[in-house]
């Protein structure tokens, strides 16, 4: 596990590079926010239109809040957003990030779509929360090619990034994907694969102990965030914070855990799945753990 701090002269030239995002959920809209805010072109791919219309109108949005809180280049001219139904439209590209939904038969089916397009030595990236990446890697038509990233939401306010080195993983492609989120202004922490990676196999027990905790009645969920802010100095608290995450996105990745695991730890509690059955899945629909008031 190693810390990557490039020296400034050792950063990419932007110019030429196309940056190819694979999903326009939560997670690719702001990797796309990211990278068109620092002024490389991308382009945004996603099985639904009315998504990807939604997702220029949400990209704009996140520029705008992203430069007023100085997170992103103020004046700077953003890259251009191209959006598309077609995976072959990504065929030019120099990095692609994979970022659908966290189910691993998904993200398998757009990494083989995405490796039989793209050229070989073409980093692929895939933005998971928890998911091994030699696990998708299979999918790959080219292994070494992948490289896995677990970026916070949103990305272009969180600027540290948790990159996951496959047992496989070319060291070229690691370090163009590194230098590449170096250039974006990330601080990129290199780890090794397994389950959960680092951040999640610790977080995601939490989460699912602070809703285990609610659930039965020891604490509502301002307390319990509460007593984490005031007690550890988290910044949210554990609940807020899986409203942010979603807690569609929570149960996901528990799912995933467990599944690898077999640690009753991750075992999403009922409560999660309740409320995700109900489709309260936190800030993106404007009911979690708490109120947000209206779709965000």
């Amino acid at each position: 596990m190693s810390q990557h701090t490039p020296a400034p002269d050792a950063l990419p030239d932007p110019a030429g590079q196309l940056i190819a995002v694979l999903g326009a959920g939560t997670m690719g809209v702001g990797i796309t926010t990211l990278v068109v805010g620092h002024g490389l072109p991308v382009v945004l791919v996603d099985v639904d239109e009315s998504r990807l219309e939604q997702a220029r109108t949400a990209v704009s949005r996140g520029l705008r809040m992203a430069q007023l809180m100085g997170k992103l280049p103020r004046g700077a001219e953003s890259g251009a957003l191209t959006t598309t139904t077609l995976i072959d439209d990504i065929r030019d590209a120099t990095v692609v990030i994979e970022a659908v939904t966290e189910i691993p038969e998904t993200k398998a089916k757009v990494i083989a779509a995405a490796s039989a397009v793209i050229a070989p030595g073409t980093p692929l990236v895939s933005n998971t929360s928890g998911i091994p990446i030699d696990e998708l890697a299979v999918s790959a038509a080219r292994p070494e090619d992948m490289v896995g990233a677990h970026f916070m939401n949103p990305p272009y306010l969180i600027p540290a990034i948790e990159v996951i080195r496959g047992p496989r993983s070319d060291e070229d492609a690691l370090r163009r994907v590194t230098d590449l989120l170096t250039l974006l202004g990330m601080n990129a922490i290199v780890v090794g694969d397994g389950p959960g990676f680092v951040i999640n196999r610790v977080l995601q027990r939490a989460l699912n102990g602070a809703a285990q905790l609610v659930q039965d009645g020891v604490a509502d969920a301002e307390s319990v965030d509460a007593l984490f802010r005031g007690c550890l100095g988290h910044t949210t608290g554990p609940l807020a914070t899986a409203d942010l995450i979603g807690l569609d996105n929570v149960v996901d990745s528990l799912r995933v855990l467990y599944d690898r695991t077999g640690d009753a730890g991750y075992q999403p509690c009922e409560l999660l799945l309740q409320k995700v059955a109900a489709g309260d899945f936190g800030r993106k629909t404007g009911r979690g753990f708490f109120e947000y008031g209206g779709v965000l």
